[in-house]
């Protein structure tokens, strides 16, 4: 803070005009005089030596002062020696001459008019700030001044300090050159989730699902299944469990890290479904089976499994197709393995190790099991591609899923929907053709079948299903393996250019 220096006074105005004759703003008040010692108002001859007067000199001699009257800051006061009067040529020898806006007398000093200095403390006093101390009077207001500017300057230090000592702090804190560093952080909070929300369907379904790892005389693998009642069965896919064949192990390892054994109660190939049975287990969490009939397009999904064997591990998407048909297997050459799927699709990122596992609505219940992934490598495989979800998942609807689970329990076995004819899976036209011949060489439709009794023959090319166009044999059996035996489908013939409807109950026939 750039400081301002005290002006220097001035000395009396020769002609006593204002303001330079008037006390300056440092000068001390001039005290109360005694009459007889007063000094004369301006304009007023002072009494001189030629008058009589006395003028009784300084002790010692007065500093040299260049450039104007001297203006002695002690007080007057006699010095023993000097109490006799002096001449006035000693008067003038001894004194330098004080201006007054009085005239002269006779016997005045020559070069300026007579003088009679003015007696202690009065208003002529004035003290130079740079060369001599102040007054008493002075003195006090000095000192409450620099007590002032000891407090303002205090202050000023206080607030630099405190801005160096906080600079210094943060670049010690950012250098990490302090002992300790403490990083905001949030405090513990509840929790308890959304039952709607991902983390709240997780928390419901995950101690219902299991990873399985199964290892057999030739071959080992992972995959995924969910309890299906508290008698300890747990429904998955045929492939998962596949590798184990007749005399390998199957391990199931619970959310909680439980694990135990299981054995295979009943197996489907062309529903790539299976269910496996654990005993001994207290405390099992079945999932609640939701309506795949009531799923609609854009409808909420979680994916749960243990990709890449990551157990417990859950994913979220959407349904972004229903009705999908796929195929997948065919690993045997003979067709035996090949699955047909009326699937749903679903962006959910499935992964080799997710098959088997559920997929659950917005309220937790499972509505499809996860089979199938389109990896751009590889095409539509169960289990197949190893590069990774590129958003395409499939899974078996729950509808499908719960009758053949209801059939492996209890029979061991699931029984097919069948139309009782042989379709040539060769065609290449639109629509599904049946062949010319059967398999053994005989008829291409079975007598007395269900394809029979609707009146289909050899070379008809099935068209629709229920009204829904169908492209394929493929799609065909698709549409077939999604119904129960004895339900009715009606379906559109094309017969020599010409179509036509007929109205078919589906048959049964085993499933390996």
């Amino acid at each position: 803070m750039q400081q301002t220096r005290p002006r220097p006074l001035h000395a009396p105005d020769p002609y006593g005009t204002p303001p330079y004759g008037e006390p300056g703003p440092w000068a001390p008040a001039p005290p109360v005089q005694h009459p007889a010692t007063a000094t004369p108002a301006q304009g007023t001859a002072m009494p001189s030596p030629a008058h009589g007067t006395p003028i009784p000199p300084e002790h010692g001699t007065p500093p040299p002062y260049a450039g104007g009257p001297i203006l002695h800051a002690a007080p007057y006061a006699p010095h023993p020696a000097d109490q006799a009067p002096v001449p006035v040529e000693q008067q003038a020898h001894h004194a330098a001459p004080l201006l007054t806006g009085g005239s002269a007398g006779p016997g005045a000093v020559p070069g300026g008019p007579g003088i009679n200095p003015p007696p202690p403390g009065g208003p002529w006093q004035r003290y130079d700030p740079w060369n001599a101390p102040a007054p008493a009077n002075g003195q006090r207001r000095g000192t409450k001044r620099g007590r002032r500017l000891l407090v303002v300057w205090t202050a000023v230090v206080a607030l630099v300090a405190g801005g160096i000592g906080g600079l210094v702090g943060t670049y010690l804190e950012r250098d990490g050159s302090s002992a300790d560093v403490e990083l905001p952080q949030a405090d513990t909070e509840s929790v308890k989730r959304d039952p709607g929300s991902i983390a709240g369907i997780a928390a419901r379904a995950l101690p219902g699902v299991v990873t399985i790892h199964v290892s057999g005389s030739d071959a080992q693998g992972t995959g995924t299944g969910f309890v299906l009642d508290a008698q300890g069965h747990i429904l998955t896919n045929n492939h998962v469990v596949e590798p184990a064949g007749s005399s390998g192990d199957i391990s199931v390892t619970f959310s909680g890290g439980e694990t135990a054994k299981a054995e295979v109660i009943g197996h489907d190939s062309g529903y790539d479904l299976a269910v496996v049975k654990v005993t001994g287990v207290r405390g099992l969490k079945p999932l609640a089976l939701g309506n795949s009939e009531n799923v609609q397009v854009g409808d909420p999904v979680v994916a749960i499994g243990a990709p890449f064997d990551l157990a417990n591990t859950v994913t979220s998407g959407i349904i972004s197709a229903k009705e999908r048909p796929i195929t997948a297997g065919g690993e045997k050459g003979d067709g035996s393995d090949i699955s047909y799927v009326d699937a749903l699709q679903t962006d959910a990122p499935i992964n080799p190790g997710n098959s088997g596992g559920p997929l659950v609505d917005a309220q937790g219940r499972v509505i499809g099991i996860n089979s199938a992934i389109r990896s751009a490598d590889s095409g539509s495989d169960l289990e197949g591609g190893q590069a990774g979800s590129i958003g395409l998942g499939f899974a078996i609807p729950i509808n499908q899923g719960k009758r053949v689970a209801e059939e492996l329990i209890n029979t061991g076995r699931a029984t097919h929907p069948v139309i009782g004819v042989t379709l040539d899976m060769d065609y290449s036209g639109d629509g599904a053709r049946v062949a010319t011949k059967g398999n053994n060489g005989g008829s291409p439709v079975n007598p007395g079948g269900p394809g029979a009794k609707a009146g289909i023959e050899g070379s008809d090319v099935v068209t629709a299903v229920d009204g829904a166009r169908i492209h394929s044999a493929e799609e065909l059996i698709v549409k077939i393996r999604s119904h129960r035996p004895e339900d009715r489908l009606a379906l559109t013939v094309e017969r020599d250019g010409k179509e036509h409807k007929v109205t078919l109950v589906l048959g049964s026939a085993d499933g390996s």
